[in-house]
């Protein structure tokens, strides 16, 4: 076994791995940007090395700096985690020729599956059913389009070099198809520097079930069952769980022998998992989607139902071990599922967030495995993945399991950053996701119906009640009368205090409080009474909490707000929808623009957002270029409608909708 592992990534990714490096007595090494300084995975670490400033091409992402880190801490390996260089066969192939073990595949199975269109023809020929799609690789914009026709809309449009959901493009109607293609290209030439794409068959309400599968050195692949991915968002998942409801046991075995002939094809060593689209109304037919030659965010759902400590075995494969078990002695118990903890604001249409994590409270307990890279102060910023952390539950089965995982996420707490926690409550409860009748659509369709419109009369009262409270005189000592907030007046019933407040993207509201409206809970609590019920919230500065959601309410002051919007109001005005970085500028001041048409794209936590044109108008006012960092509701652009006095909806501030990179 390895002496020290250098862990060339960061977050809640690393503090994971870190973990299992200590268990196994071995010398973890940090690596961390600028940005991270000071951020939990260098806290835990045996010891850290800087590798740059916070730009990921300049840090995470810049292979000298990572074998340099290594060198230079007498790492033996390295383990990439998921993200940044973890598909990378260029890094893998770089540290084997530094003399590093790399705690994944070898560089040219890499190559091969990250190389989808290569990847099909190759399990393909194994005897493992694909996705119909194009065939050939570079195709040009022409022949994605010939070939999407044939195979009838709709049709996926995906990035041959990476996954995760980034850059791809669902398309049902022929006449977007170009569009849609050299968006898809952007998108991919951004993410991946690789702007080749595939197009493939779209299957109505499919189910997507990957398939955990572990190799080693000496000819020996097994498969651990599968995972059920179907609650997706913008392709990408937020929650997961193992065993999935949709399989039986004949259909899981089935599938799991694919998973290792997929492996078996590329040469495969550690730990990976097989992707599959698999129509809901007939598991049966199943097909090959990619390979994911990492692991997984997922995994701890495998862990849980197997016993198995995955990155122990990756540890133990890479050092030359065999697998200490056959296919015959993996057994699933019990059941496992998993929520993805996202810097997202589902009130502004899950537009990345950000901000100082000012309260931090996360879930444990029985049958409850938080996975995390947050501390209270940590700074979350635009420039990586919005995932801060995984809340997973376990039970005897899955009734048990989603009840767990519901009160765990009610009982997560991240006052400063708003994020999907909430939300993704409200999913689990969802009649579609208890019963287990689940599709990749399914969040897509009934978001809309889990977000709660406005802010609950409660979240006010309780923030004048915390204003009065904190008015009030301490006991104890002397306190000047005319200084007390109670109200007071001459020859009438004491006023209640009023408090102009509000919270970002609603409207002011005035609230009134009596100074002991307000029971102080501890330290960081709060609880208020409104129509005879009780609610109790955390409280950390302006921010309040509850069952997982979060809430910013700031005093109100209405000269203030006159005087900042008074140079840009109105449905005219284009701002930044979240904080990040414009990409492209596709108008320049003068330009007569159409309703709808895309004018800027901003990107943070790779997600692209399209800003487009409130209405028919000219552009007279244009405050960024491309590479302009940008914060949350920052005016980017200002089009006055023409004369004919065409109207749109406000969409400009909002912009198009938001698409995961």
């Amino acid at each position: 076994m390895f002496d020290t592992v250098l862990v060339a990534n960061r977050g809640e990714i690393a503090v994971r791995v870190i973990r299992t490096l200590r268990a196994m007595g071995v010398r973890s090494v940090a690596v961390f940007s600028d940005a991270d300084a000071d951020a939990r995975h260098v806290r835990e670490a045996d010891t850290a090395v800087r590798i740059g400033p916070p730009s990921a091409a300049e840090s995470y992402l810049s292979v000298d700096r990572l074998l340099d880190a290594a060198t230079r801490t007498g790492a033996q390996a390295v383990h990439p985690g998921y993200g940044f260089l973890a598909e990378n066969a260029g890094f893998a192939a770089a540290c084997e020729e530094a003399g590093l073990v790399f705690i994944g595949p070898p560089a040219p199975a890499i190559s091969l599956m990250g190389d989808k269109i290569r990847a099909k023809e190759t399990v393909r020929a194994a005897g493992v059913p694909v996705v119909p799609g194009s065939s050939g690789s570079g195709l040009g914009d022409e022949e994605l389009a010939a070939s999407a026709r044939e195979i009838g809309m709709p049709v996926l449009l995906k990035p041959s070099a990476g996954g995760g959901g980034k850059g791809m493009r669902l398309v049902r109607a022929e006449s977007a198809l170009m569009e849609e293609i050299a968006a898809a290209r952007r998108e991919a030439r951004a993410s991946f520097g690789d702007d080749t794409l595939l197009v493939e068959r779209w299957i109505d309400r499919p189910r997507h079930i990957e398939i955990q599968v572990l190799a080693d050195g000496h000819g020996n692949v097994v498969h651990l069952g599968e995972r059920e991915c179907s609650l997706q968002r913008r392709h990408q998942k937020i929650i997961e769980e193992a065993p999935s409801v949709l399989l039986d046991e004949a259909t899981r075995a089935a599938m799991g022998e694919a998973a290792v002939q997929a492996a078996r094809s590329c040469g495969y060593r550690g730990a990976g998992t097989v992707e599959f689209i698999v129509p809901g109304t007939d598991p049966s037919q199943y097909y090959f989607m990619e390979m994911n030659t990492r692991l997984q965010v997922e995994h701890p759902v495998t862990e849980l139902v197997t016993g198995l400590d995955l990155v122990e075995w990756q540890l133990r494969v890479a050092a030359g071990e065999p697998l200490g078990f056959a296919q015959d002695d993996i057994t699933l118990t019990g059941h496992a599922v998993e929520a993805r903890i996202c810097a997202e604001d589902p009130s502004r249409g899950f537009l990345p967030s950000g901000g100082t994590v000012l309260r931090l409270r996360e879930p444990s307990g029985d049958g409850v495995r938080t996975d995390s890279g947050l501390t209270e102060g940590t700074e979350v910023g635009s420039l990586y993945d919005p995932m801060l952390s995984k809340v997973i539950a376990y039970g005897p089965d899955r009734a048990t399991a989603l009840r767990r995982l519901r009160a765990a996420l009610a009982d997560t707490v991240t006052l400063g950053v708003p994020t999907n926690a909430g939300f993704l409550r409200r999913l689990l409860a969802h009649p579609a996701v208890v019963s287990g009748e689940m599709d990749t659509g399914l969040v897509e369709r009934e978001a809309p119906s889990l977000v709660p419109e406005g802010v609950p009369d409660e979240v006010y009262e309780a923030a004048a009640a915390a204003r009065a409270e904190a008015l009030a005189p301490r006991p104890g000592g002397w306190t000047d009368p005319f200084s007390v907030p109670n109200g007071w007046r001459m020859g009438g019933r004491p006023a209640p205090l009023a408090f102009p407040l509000r919270v970002p993207g609603h409207d002011p509201v005035t609230r009134a409080a009596h100074p002991d409206a307000a029971r102080r809970v501890g330290e960081h609590a709060i609880s208020v009474e409104l129509h005879g019920v009780t609610h109790t919230f955390h409280r950390a500065g302006s921010w309040l909490g509850r069952d997982g959601d979060c809430w910013q309410v700031l005093d109100h002051d209405p000269v203030e707000a006159s005087l900042s919007g008074a140079a840009h109001a109105g449905a005219d005005t284009l701002a930044a929808p979240m904080p990040g970085t414009v990409t492209v500028v596709k108008v320049a001041v003068g330009d007569a623009v159409a309703a709808g048409q895309s004018l800027l794209v901003v990107e943070a936590m790779k997600m692209e957002h399209v800003i487009s044109a409130p209405h028919a108008g000219t552009v007279t006012e244009l405050d960024v270029v491309a590479g302009s960092t940008v914060a949350m509701d920052q005016v980017l652009a200002v089009v006055l409608p023409d004369d004919a006095g065409t109207e749109g909806d406000g969409a400009g501030t909002a912009g198009g909708e938001g698409e995961a990179r």
